[in-house]
């Protein structure tokens, strides 16, 4: 069983040969297959919508394991490194503050992340691989 969900889809994607197909498309194509992934993604959260309507727990699950594959693999096939972009997001999170923010409905009245004066947003500019 593996725990590194990055490379298990990067050997996905070696295995069928996605990678040389990607690599492949001219920059004209790479957009189309970059809108391609986007509908992919509203497709899963669709599925997702339709499984919390019928209360469908185990389809629930298998909606947002999709989500996180269909991104993370967009994310791979584009050349961009999975773990520097996640630590980007991490770190400019972990530099807020819990909060309430007023733009966003919250009718549970959990903890929000507000962002502090001073505050550094993340930043992929040396992170964007092919796109």
């Amino acid at each position: 069983m593996s725990f590194d969900w990055v490379s298990d889809i990067e050997e996905m994607h070696g295995r069928y040969g996605f990678h040389k197909a990607v690599n492949n498309l001219s920059a004209e194509d790479k957009k189309k297959f970059l809108n391609f992934r986007l509908s992919f993604l509203k497709e899963e959260l669709a599925e997702m919508e339709k499984a919390m309507q019928e209360d469908n727990k185990e389809e629930i699950v298998d909606a947002l394991i999709d989500l996180c594959v269909v991104a993370i693999g967009t994310l791979d096939l584009f050349e961009v490194n999975p773990y520097t972009a996640w630590n980007e997001v991490f770190d400019a999170n972990m530099n807020k503050n819990p909060g309430v923010k007023a733009s966003r409905p919250n009718p549970l009245g959990l903890p929000d992340l507000i962002k502090p004066e001073g505050w550094v947003a993340p930043s992929h500019k040396n992170n964007i691989g092919t796109l």
